[in-house]
């Protein structure tokens, strides 16, 4: 049985390999990225069985997506789209701290997706759907195939799990707002950094109050990220916080996935809440330590190799 569904947009990544202005790279490295299939990878290798559902270009970059979660152990459901070509995405370090992203996928074959190309059966039977607000922001056929698949999750009594993800290059904060207050009462699980829990709700307490605010519409599991710094979780009721783990950024596309993939990863394994939010920031750790968006994401072997905090897991 597939554990794990999810769905939206891979893009062909091209990463310059010398720091500085995009102009004066040289050479890149060929590779993908996708929040979606960044999960999938993620919990695969933590463990767990995933789908992920997508269209892609009926052309090189196409192939190589699909080989490569097809290689990860994903089971793969790449559409090939002979009318619009793979998005690409296109990766700088500006300085050795700061990592400049640009997309092009307007008019791509991901933003093309629609309900049709869903299974609804995958997803009836599966254990989890993960979707991210990156998926709506790509077109309105996209949205629809948000709202269609959690619909079908929800029918099924399939867990949803929901990362806001928020690109401001998709759409404006009023917009992403608008549309996540219309959605997170269909969702159980959600993960939000503060920034992006805030274009949710107006609250202006804290990191808990935010989290309370934010279950009030609906999610059981709210998860707050603060990424150097840890994380709080708020799941029935009862909050936890997760100190962070000491390590060197390398780079940090890709941690908000890691974890993502971590926390579901344990809650599939049947893992407390203590260990499954203890596993989502090591994740969220270990994915910083190398380069790629997907290639750092870690197996349970990894895990053991970063150092817990002095002072226990969780406090």
């Amino acid at each position: 049985m597939t554990e794990l569904v999810t769905f939206g947009e891979t893009m062909a990544l091209f990463a310059a390999r010398r720091t500085g202005p995009m102009r004066f790279a040289r050479d890149f490295d060929l590779g993908l990225g996708g929040a979606e299939s960044n999960v999938a990878i993620g919990v695969a290798r933590l463990g767990g069985s995933c789908a992920w559902i997508g269209r892609v270009g009926a052309d090189e970059f196409g192939d190589l997506i699909r080989s490569a979660l097809l290689g990860e152990g994903v089971d793969v459901r790449a559409i090939p789209d002979p009318d619009a070509p793979t998005g690409l995405m296109i990766k700088g370090r500006r300085t050795a701290d700061l990592v400049d992203v640009r997309y092009y996928r307007k008019g791509s074959a991901g933003s093309r997706l629609s309900p049709d190309d869903l299974d609804a059966g995958l997803i009836r039977a599966a254990r989890v759907l993960h979707v991210s607000a990156i998926t709506p922001a790509l077109s309105g056929s996209a949205r629809e195939a948000v709202r269609y698949a959690i619909a079908e999750a929800r029918a099924a009594g399939v867990l949803v799990s929901l990362d806001v993800n928020y690109r401001k290059a998709l759409w404006t904060p009023q917009e992403a707002g608008a549309w996540l207050r219309d959605t997170i009462g269909e969702v159980d699980v959600l993960f939000a950094t503060e920034q992006e829990g805030r274009l949710i709700t107006d609250t202006a307490g804290t990191a808990d109050d935010l989290a309370e605010a934010l279950a009030a519409h609906g999610p059981r599991h709210v998860l707050v990220k603060f990424g150097a710094e840890g994380a709080l979780e708020l799941s029935d009721g009862q909050a936890r916080r997760a100190r962070p783990y000491q390590v060197t950024e390398v780079d940090p596309v890709g941690a908000g996935d890691a974890f993502a993939a971590g926390w579901l990863a344990d809650w599939l394994a049947g893992a407390d809440p203590a260990q499954r939010l203890d596993t989502a920031c090591a994740a969220g750790a270990f994915a910083v330590t190398s380069q790629g968006d997907w290639e750092s994401l870690p197996r349970r072997s990894d895990l053991r190799l970063l150092q817990r905090p002095a002072d226990g897991v969780s406090r």
